[in-house]
């Protein structure tokens, strides 16, 4: 299992990388990443450098 750190303005989160189902810009250079059986997250940076830190994790 491969955990990935995704920075938030309201903390940090760890991720399953394998749960990650989908990637969407959102507001104030936020992305919103979907999660496999969960809530989507609301994290920092575009949804390309987010991609980044999930295949290069």
């Amino acid at each position: 299992m491969k955990f990935i750190k995704l920075h938030s303005r309201g903390g940090n989160y760890l991720v399953v990388a394998s749960n990650i189902a989908w990637l969407r810009e959102a507001e104030n250079g936020q992305t919103t990443v979907g999660i496999v059986g969960g809530q989507p997250l609301l994290v920092v940076g575009t949804p390309e450098e987010v991609s980044e830190k999930v295949l290069a994790g």
